[in-house]
């Protein structure tokens, strides 16, 4: 368990710091699932050319993974806040008013009046789903944050290495702030080396397995070593999920698996920002690795059952009961 800083009360509860974009969610029936022999390495079909039916629109403003963990913390009893920049259109106006619906804090929002909203189309079938995504070109810079009791940095766009280094300076002047990293696509292509600056400064690094291995250059290693590395360039706590298989964490001393809870899955998208949400509460408020795992994983079960990253976000009472329904399913130790 972390230990509770015994300064003034911070401002915010979480600051998340990423992207925010309006997400277009396409039900399509009329495609095709191809798989290979593994099932994860699938593909979605069409016949080019055609016109493809679509069962289902649905529209999310004010997705987006930092926006998605804002409002999370939000359900769950945090004050919380978001940086983002949006555009200034009707897609933004939408964004501002589901946070202020959700509560959630936007002292930190930059509008760009140049430029639209960045944007989203989510294609999903059978539960699975792919994801295009377009992001605006942008300026980011990080005006002077208050004090926080917790940091969630994740995806944002290209460009961002100027916001980054302010994380850092920032970071260092308080460095008894936690911070959660979840790297989005444009922090995971500039590789390892580049990203170890911010690495080395924060206390919860979470990312999918495919990810770090990506980061990390290799395809063999078992998940204990892959944990392990990331210990060893500086982070506290390692996090990575692997789908179905369920969630990893470590330490440096103890490593435990938590398995998913078992439920049916409508679509996909924001399972991660659900997990990492709910693991970052609970350390947040004082609990240990083990039930992180649980809280993380309850609220990805639970996204994960409707369409769009955070009408499955559980409310605080939401989460105790579903913890209570999975009571049974706990982190164990790691086998190698």
């Amino acid at each position: 368990m972390l230990k509770k800083s015994t300064q003034k009360k911070p401002k915010y509860d979480m600051i998340a710091i990423g992207e925010a974009v309006l997400d277009v969610f396409l039900e399509v029936d009329e495609a095709t699932v191809a798989c290979q022999v593994k099932k994860e390495e699938c593909q979605i079909c069409f016949d080019f050319g055609e016109k493809i039916p679509v069962t289902a629109v649905t529209r999310v403003p004010g997705a987006g993974n930092a926006s998605n963990v804002a409002v999370g913390s939000s359900r769950l009893g945090l004050s919380s806040a978001v940086y983002s920049v949006i555009g200034n259109d009707q897609a933004a106006k939408e964004i501002r008013q589901n946070w202020k619906n959700e509560h959630v804090a936007m002292p930190f929002v930059v509008t760009d009046k140049k430029r639209p909203t960045s944007y989203s189309t989510i294609l999903f079938k059978e539960g699975e789903r792919t994801i295009l995504v377009y992001h605006e070109p942008r300026k980011y810079e990080l005006s002077k944050l208050p004090s926080a009791s917790w940091i969630y940095y994740t995806s944002i766009g290209a460009g961002h290495e100027k916001l980054e280094k302010q994380l850092i300076a920032h970071l260092k002047q308080h460095p008894q702030t936690p911070v959660s990293f979840n790297p989005g696509t444009h922090q995971l292509r500039r590789g390892l080396k580049s990203l170890l600056p911010i690495i080395k400064l924060v206390t919860v690094f979470i990312v999918n397995k495919e990810e770090a291995e990506y980061l990390l250059q290799t395809k063999e290693a078992t998940m204990r070593t892959l944990l392990q590395s990331f210990i060893d360039l500086g982070v506290k706590i390692a996090v990575i999920t692997d789908g179905l298989k369920g969630s990893y964490a470590t330490d440096g001393t103890t490593f435990w698996h938590q398995p998913i809870f078992k439920g049916d899955a409508y679509e996909r998208t924001g399972a991660g920002d659900a997990f990492g949400t709910g693991f970052s509460y609970a350390l947040a408020t004082g609990h240990e690795i083990p039930e992180a795992l649980r809280y993380g994983t309850a609220n990805s079960w639970s996204v994960v059952k409707y369409i769009g990253p955070q009408k499955g976000l559980l409310t605080k009472t939401q989460m105790k009961a579903t913890l209570k329904t999975f009571a049974s399913t706990k982190a164990e130790l790691l086998k190698d």
